[in-house]
């Protein structure tokens, strides 16, 4: 159960749509650049059946590099004032792991924090969603974007997992945020047998008791299994999508939209 606008969200699976307004993403970079190309998206997103745009100014694939942050602002700064004013209603979350582009987002009226750190990249990220107090997804990453992928060694990758988000609820308890979500961080750090040991596993992780976001969509995960690439994932995204919500995800972050919504209307009509 999670509060956006007001709204609790405890019935049905929700859908978070990419808006990349960045140059180098590893599926839509520079498609999303201008005003009308942004506006667009965010009504493609809200159209299709997306209950929540989830605006990303830097990308986060594996060896990306950061930008400056007075360019993630800039760019964060932009797009949420446009669609806040295009769509009042709209649920924004915003994809950072700096606190002071958090902040800007929400004084600009974005409604929750994706953060792929879990809060570990920027120490004023916790008590800045303390501050306001909005919803704040943690995911799991155990380095920055651009070594991520020399760090895939674990102990025990589910009980490091676990005790990861376990440390990160603690902290937020401690600022008092409760509205909190949980991202595995499929394809963070992990490798492709890693990411589908968590799939199968992911029930575990729902014992901690907040909702599960699952971010798969056109991933190396399913591209590398599939011996393709991003550009024909969709159907291996859509697989997994239903694989994901059969194991408890309440909130698929995807490209297509629409795909993920005909997968939740299935899936909701079978329970």
């Amino acid at each position: 159960m999670f509060n956006f606008r007001g709204i609790i969200y405890d019935k049905k699976p929700l859908i978070m749509g990419i808006l990349n307004v960045t140059a180098d993403s590893f599926f839509d970079g520079g498609k999303y650049n201008s005003d009308k190309q942004i506006a667009e998206r965010a009504c493609e997103i809200l159209d299709e059946g997306g209950d929540i745009i989830d605006i990303g100014a830097m990308s986060t694939r594996p060896n990306a590099l950061e930008i400056p942050e007075k360019e993630e602002i800039s760019r964060i700064e932009k797009s949420v004032k446009l669609i806040r004013k295009l769509f009042p209603n709209a649920v924004i979350s915003i994809d950072t792991y700096r606190a002071s582009v958090a902040e800007v987002a929400i004084n600009e009226g974005a409604d929750m924090i994706n953060d792929i750190s879990g809060g570990t990249f920027d120490s004023e990220m916790i008590p800045t969603i303390g501050k306001f107090q909005v919803p704040y997804c943690v995911m799991h990453t155990p380095a920055p974007p651009e070594t991520m992928q020399n760090n895939t060694n674990y102990d025990d990758i589910i009980a490091d997992i676990m005790r990861f988000f376990s440390q990160q609820i603690d902290k937020l308890h401690a600022h008092f945020v409760h509205d909190i979500i949980l991202d595995i961080g499929f394809g963070f750090g992990k490798t492709l047998e890693q990411n589908y040991l968590l799939i199968k596993n992911m029930e575990t992780f729902k014992q901690l008791g907040f909702p599960l976001l699952v971010g798969i969509s056109r991933k190396s995960m399913i591209y590398k299994l599939l011996e393709t690439d991003a550009n024909n994932a969709l159907n291996g995204t859509t697989v997994l999508n239903t694989i994901a919500l059969m194991k408890g995800a309440s909130i698929l972050r995807v490209h297509d939209v629409k795909e993920a919504d005909e997968v939740r209307k299935i899936f909701l009509q079978q329970k």
